[in-house]
């Protein structure tokens, strides 16, 4: 009878452990943190380890794997609790893929990409947009548009420009041209000379919001205390373009964003007209990820993009965002849960954390 008495309160108290929801949820993002031991199988595991679950009553917790160890217990060989975990592992390999895609001539292959990472193209595919939250296609023209924009701001010609960003005919490189720079590349050479760009100002409970697009979708959506330094933000970015104030049909769009700014599950259907380099894309996609109620730290996103050691360029490209709430930069948060810099003042990044909490 003690021993069942010992045994209800060891059950209570591993069970009332948040390792233990871990466990039981086989939570990948935990593993490196603990590893969890099993008394009747004399095994230790980490937290997303595929084997059964077992009774929390038999469940032993421990910071490393050497504690666990010197308790008596031996490494598990389905999950290698010692080695590199399954996320660390994709991790890895999808940065290797990136550095391939990136240094490439024309566009790898998925065929040639899951070669060099030894998986099977659909194994490839499902690994490398979990990690970065993209497909390696979309990866690839991202860096594509962005060797394109690099010789244009360089002075090349749109000729040069078009080899030079691995465009194998001038047909495909005038298809993208308009999606990847919002404009064609003759007018992108230029400084975005004779573009229009639509814009109004309204009011959300964050203050003055402003938002802006071109005939392909929106450029800009902008909050901020004045107005009028909204505009003069706007004018800044797009020195050489003809802005245009707008009209009650636009004032509609401007509601749709301002009804997404106060109610995060509605969603926000607008076309993203997004100006950025590879890495921003890969970043600003990584953070529409995060669902509303939801932060991550930006040692996370980094993780997830599959770039671990660019903890403080996955920063840059949060304060680069040029769509506020569209691109959800305000749910990044640092590694302590705290509230770091927000472009559009930290208060209004606590108020719309705390209204997507609360919904």
């Amino acid at each position: 009878m003690k021993m069942s008495r010992r045994i209800e309160v060891r059950a209570a108290v591993t069970a009332a452990d948040p390792r233990w929801a871990a466990v039981q949820a086989r939570d990948a993002t935990a593993d490196g943190a603990f590893c969890y031991a099993v008394r009747t199988t004399g095994v230790y595991c980490r937290p997303s380890c595929a084997a059964r679950t077992p009774r929390p009553e038999n469940v032993e917790f421990f910071a490393t794997g050497e504690e666990a160890v010197r308790a008596g217990y031996r490494a598990c060989r389905r999950c290698s609790p010692d080695g590199p975990s399954l996320a660390q592992q994709h991790a890895e390999a999808v940065a290797a893929l990136c550095r391939q895609i990136e240094q490439a001539e024309t566009p790898p292959m998925l065929e040639e990409l899951a070669h060099s990472a030894n998986m099977s193209p659909f194994h490839l595919h499902r690994v490398f947009k979990a990690v970065t939250g993209t497909t390696p296609r979309a990866y690839a023209k991202a860096c594509r548009a962005e060797r394109m924009r690099t010789k244009l701001d360089r002075g090349a010609t749109v000729t040069d420009a078009l080899y030079a960003a691995g465009y194998g005919s001038s047909g495909r490189f005038y298809a993208d041209a308009g999606r990847t720079l919002g404009m064609t590349a003759g007018s992108y050479r230029a400084g975005g000379v004779r573009q229009q760009i639509r814009f109004a100002v309204g009011q959300c409970s964050l203050g003055a919001i402003l938002v802006a697009s071109t005939a392909l979708g929106v450029c800009a959506i902008l909050i901020g205390d004045d107005p009028d330094a909204l505009v003069r933000d706007l004018q800044d970015r797009f020195p050489r373009a003809e802005l245009i104030g707008g009209d009650a049909d636009y004032e509609r769009v401007v509601a749709t964003v301002v009804g997404f700014v106060e109610v995060p599950k509605l969603g926000l259907d607008l076309p993203l007209d997004v100006r950025g380099t590879a890495f921003q894309m890969r970043v600003w996609q990584a953070l529409q990820e995060i669902p509303a109620g939801a932060t991550a730290s930006y040692t996370e996103i980094a993780r997830r993009i599959g770039a671990p050691a660019a903890v403080r360029a996955v920063a840059g490209a949060c304060a680069a965002n040029p769509l506020a709430v569209a691109i959800p930069c305000h749910r990044v948060v640092r590694s302590d849960g705290g509230m770091s810099g927000y472009r559009w003042g930290v208060e209004r990044k606590r108020l719309l954390l705390a209204r997507e909490a609360a919904q």
